[in-house]
């Protein structure tokens, strides 16, 4: 088991080392999976949103130069991407089928797994509502609450203060659970 740094991983990546990128590949994938999967509230889409992650981070693995020591503020960062990429992708393509007439596309439901289908349904009602939170808010939970990414990572990432990072993850917090408050009221009738 190596104990090298990220940074010193993607220098060796760089340089055409495909062990190091697999190590950083598997020191930081269930976060970029996990993280995929609170922006789309869907396991198989997260697993496609992953892997476009890492073909994004080695096509970019000379260009990039991390400036921290992980590689996961970076990463989760390119996977906010490519989900919100994606997902103006198939607005698009959604629009276009209705403009042309056809119908929309079903979804396959055949590979999805019956226990996951609550996870998808809990983590789209609280997509719903982080969907409310202004974007400043939402970027800073998803960092710092759901990844798991440090105050002071997240502030180099969106590129703020700590302090501001803290404020915004509070009152994203805070009005999650008035919403949930609401909800719970509103389920008890």
């Amino acid at each position: 088991m190596t104990t090298e740094d990220d940074r010193a991983l993607w220098s060796q990546a760089a340089g055409g080392s495909a062990h190091a990128f697999g190590v950083l590949f598997d020191r930081h994938a269930k976060a970029v999976y996990n993280h995929c999967f609170r922006l789309t509230a869907s396991w198989a889409e997260a697993e496609d949103h992953l892997q476009a992650t890492f073909l994004l981070a080695w096509r970019k693995r000379d260009d990039v130069r991390l400036e921290r020591e992980s590689a996961l503020p970076w990463l989760l960062t390119v996977a906010t991407n490519v989900v919100r990429n994606e997902q103006r992708s198939l607005t698009r393509r959604l629009r276009n089928l209705r403009r042309v007439g056809e119908e929309r596309p079903v979804p396959d439901h055949a590979d999805r797994v019956a226990e996951r289908l609550d996870d998808q349904r809990q983590m789209k009602d609280l997509l719903d509502a982080v969907a409310d939170l202004p974007r400043n808010e939402r970027e800073a939970l998803a960092l710092c609450v759901w990844s798991g990414v440090s105050y002071a990572d997240a502030a180099a990432v969106l590129g703020i203060t700590e302090g501001s990072v803290r404020a915004r993850v509070s009152k994203a917090k805070s009005k999650l659970q008035q919403h949930r408050e609401l909800v719970h009221t509103g389920e008890d009738r």
